[in-house]
């Protein structure tokens, strides 16, 4: 007999839905005790809430979030509101009982994240952050083979994120579509909305990092405010560079940009080391290239492995091999991971504490940037 796991989503934008997604294919492809229920659905505009509980099944709307931590027919709070949100609901949720499952960045910066943290390490809930990119199978097989041993020490670790959506001078800032490019609702702009993705990635596969060194710009200084039809200053971030050195000695490489014309999502990393390497293009998310230096020398060459057989992660779940899954399942296989943990015991990564790690780096690649100097990261080795 399954479990009912009653769901309230607070916010109802992109992740909204993405999240929503998620919970309702669950028990299609995994065998789980625990059976996803939508619930509520929150959020401060009435109408837009009553649409997407109704497109998606929710069960109720709410417009007051407090009232929905507080509910006795909701087990989990999912907080996909923008990040100056992040800390005041998640902390009420924890006190509340509540499991939590969160966007990334888990807040606007570390001095926020850090009472979320302590929140739900003391109430003792259940919680994860949605770094959805850990579950792209081809960069969980990318994890396998390094922990396998097969690329040998890792000397160089270089990503990138490229998007191209906010180049001209005309689009605005602020307000339920643009929160992002607001910095007092986003903390900041690239970093900690691209960037905090590549670092996720890099330290799961790579170790701590140790210390930064970075770059920032902002392209456009002005742009109208659509909450006050103001022109105001812009305080985000629009491109960052960095270097990183990593705790096991291998150098690093990060690239972000919101004015790379010609990319939507170009997210790329590729890992180095004495007996071979790794490459991984999201374009191209069902791919891994793999380079094998024990190779007979003849043959010796990169190699693409077509991420879809039943053995590589996540993938007995759904297709026959050569048939790709997509974007929306690495949701899917996150959320499959968190409730395994629930019926296991084991707690599912990244959880708040673990990344509360890659906001560490995000705010040192931030004071880096103001700086003009290295910054040590203070990430828990």
């Amino acid at each position: 007999m399954s479990k009912p796991l009653r769901v309230a989503m607070i916010g109802y934008g992109f992740m909204g839905r993405a999240h929503s997604n998620a919970y309702k294919r669950l028990n299609d492809f995994f065998a789980l005790e625990h059976r996803p229920v939508l619930q509520v659905a929150c959020a401060r505009n009435a109408e837009k809430a009553e649409t997407f509980a109704d497109t998606w099944g929710y069960s109720r709307v709410e417009t007051d979030w407090r009232k929905v931590v507080e509910a006795d027919d909701v087990d989990l709070i999912d907080i996909c509101t923008p990040n100056d949100t992040h800390q005041e609901i998640a902390i009420a949720a924890a006190k509340a009982g509540k499991m939590i499952v969160c966007e990334k960045p888990l807040a606007r910066t570390t001095a926020e994240a850090e009472p979320m943290v302590k929140a739900v390490e003391a109430a003792g809930v259940p919680n994860m952050v949605w770094f959805n990119y850990r579950r792209v199978p081809a960069i969980s097989l990318a994890k396998q083979l390094m922990d396998e041993g097969r690329i040998g020490r890792v000397f160089h670790f270089r990503a990138n994120f490229l998007q191209d959506w906010t180049i001209s001078p005309d689009v605005p800032q602020g307000g339920a579509a643009l929160w992002r490019l607001d910095v007092q609702a986003a903390g900041s702009g690239v970093t900690g909305d691209l960037l905090a993705h590549n670092i996720d990635t890099a330290m799961w596969l790579n170790g701590a990092i140790t210390r930064v060194v970075a770059r920032t710009e902002t392209f456009v200084k002005e742009r109208k405010h659509q909450l006050t039809g103001k022109k105001e200053p812009v305080g985000i971030d629009d491109a960052c560079l960095f270097i990183a050195e990593f705790a096991n000695g291998s150098l690093g490489l990060f690239e972000s940009t919101r004015y790379a014309r010609g990319h939507k999502a170009l997210k790329t990393f590729e890992i180095n080391g004495a007996e071979g390497s790794l490459a991984f293009n999201l374009e191209e998310m069902e791919y891994l290239d793999y380079f094998e230096y024990a190779q007979d020398s003849h043959v010796r060459g990169w190699r693409r492995i077509h991420v879809t057989n039943g053995e590589h992660p996540y993938m007995d779940r759904y297709w026959v091999p050569g048939l790709v899954v997509g974007y929306e399942h690495t949701f899917l296989n996150a959320i499959a991971d968190f409730v395994k943990g629930l019926e296991t015991g084991k707690s599912v990564q990244p959880d708040f504490r673990n990344a509360l790690q890659t906001q560490k780096v995000c705010d040192a690649v931030l004071e880096s940037a103001r700086a003009g100097q290295w910054v040590a990261t203070a990430v828990e080795l």
